[in-house]
């Protein structure tokens, strides 16, 4: 083993004895507790009298991961925050709107015709040839079609398209949601656009009318909801999309091709619009009408095309008041000026309505039209009426529509490289 070198315990013993009764030893000992405890106390007092900064505090502490979270779920002071889900407007706009929703259905005679057996050369004895033809045997009445439309005042008028209730010879028939039946007559067809004006027959009864939204501030990419007669069977059928596009011009016609128009300023959408959802109501969140269904592209999916709702809001008040619908007529043909235009007749502006004849002669003024009254001619450029502008987004037929007929407007006018101001009386268009 190895030997350890002996030690003097006596001597180690008087050192711990010195070292223990140091004053400076203990008096050190005695500032760092009373430094700890206070120091304690005060951290106590700060949680108590300054909670947020000992929240910022402990804030350092934790996970970066909850602390981008929290700052995710932070919104600008003057951030629009909904306080309804997007499923819940959903549900509330079609429940609010659907009893305003009804189904109109088209019946008329039609001719019933039987097979019969005849003999085009007369008797020739049994050798006789019969040849098969239809013969009309009386008239039977039935439903030929359906549409759709929406409530718009208490006392039963209904807005739809022009399209479904077009056929003079036909029976309408109001179907509403609560299963009731009511004929409905048509009071009035616009002229122009798609629409139609229908009142239900009913002495007594109060309806419920739709809301109104405002079309001109409708935006791509927001919410749209349809409601209609899809197919003509399934009543308050509702799908919901985004609106699409705006402004589109399509042409648009009924599915026997009898009817072909041109619509402009049309909204596009990609809620299910299907055959039997003319004229029913297309809405936003809020459950406000903003559009009518009126079309739907052949051969493509999801493809829909409503008319904005403020283009209607002028033709209730007219049935309203006089029970028909007008147009206010200024008598000129033009085409928009662009670019190509410009270059085309030497023009001086790139917007306006140029007057011109028509490509097979006919008269770029109409006679005793207000334009002619007011003295246009051809090849003015009209540039503004009432110091709006005209432009390719903001034609000439869509400016005139604002106003009624008997209405006096300035119409601003390019003539000879000069420009000056010319009062027209607007005319009634048939």
């Amino acid at each position: 083993m190895y030997n350890l070198p002996n030690s003097n315990v006596n001597q180690i013993k008087g050192e711990i004895v010195k070292f223990l009764k140091n004053r400076t030893f203990w008096g050190i000992l005695f500032l760092i507790l009373a430094g700890c405890i206070l120091g304690f106390y005060i951290g106590l007092e700060s949680l108590h009298y300054f909670p947020a900064q000992a929240e910022a505090f402990l804030q350092y502490f934790r996970a970066p991961q909850s602390e981008l979270q929290q700052k995710n779920n932070q919104s600008a002071p003057n951030q629009y925050k909904s306080d309804i889900s997007y499923e819940q407007a959903i549900i509330d706009a079609a429940k609010n709107v659907s009893p305003s929703v009804v189904s109109i259905v088209i019946s008329k005679n039609l001719p019933v015709y039987e097979q019969e057996f005849i003999n085009p050369f007369g008797d020739l004895g049994p050798l006789s040839i019969e040849v098969p033809q239809y013969v009309q045997k009386g008239t039977q009445y039935q439903q030929v079609g359906a549409g759709s439309g929406f409530i718009v005042s208490a006392e039963g008028l209904v807005l739809t398209n022009k399209h479904v209730v077009s056929d003079s010879k036909a029976d309408y028939t109001v179907l509403t949601n609560d299963g009731q039946k009511y004929p409905a007559k048509v009071l009035a067809l616009d002229p122009v656009q798609d629409l139609a004006v229908i009142k239900i027959q009913s002495s007594d009864k109060i309806f419920q009318p739709v809301t109104f939204g405002d079309s001109s501030g409708i935006q791509i990419g927001q919410t749209a909801i349809a409601i209609g007669n899809a197919l003509g069977q399934f009543s308050n059928t509702v799908s919901v999309g985004v609106i699409s596009g705006l402004e589109r011009t399509i042409s648009a016609s009924n599915q026997t091709g009898s009817i072909s128009e041109t619509l402009e300023g049309i909204i596009q959408t990609d809620a299910a619009i299907n055959a039997g959802n003319s004229g029913g109501p297309l809405l936003n969140l809020k459950g406000e009408v903003i559009g009518i269904n009126t079309a739907m592209a052949q051969g493509a999916q999801e493809i829909g095309f409503a008319i904005p709702i403020n283009m209607a809001k002028k033709d209730i008040q007219q049935v309203i008041a006089t029970n028909k619908i007008v147009y206010p007529f200024l008598g000129v043909r033009y085409i928009l000026v662009d670019d190509e235009v410009k270059k085309k007749y030497s023009l001086s502006v790139d917007y306006g309505a140029l007057v011109l004849k028509g490509t097979n002669g006919e008269p770029a003024v109409t006679s005793d039209s207000a334009a002619a009254k007011a003295g246009i001619k051809a090849k003015d450029v009209i540039l503004e009426l009432n110091k709006e502008k005209i432009t390719a987004r903001n034609s000439l037929a869509t400016i005139i529509n604002k106003y009624n007929p008997g209405d006096t407007v300035t119409l601003h006018i390019l003539r000879g490289g000069k420009e000056q101001d010319i009062d027209a009386t607007l005319g009634q268009r048939s």
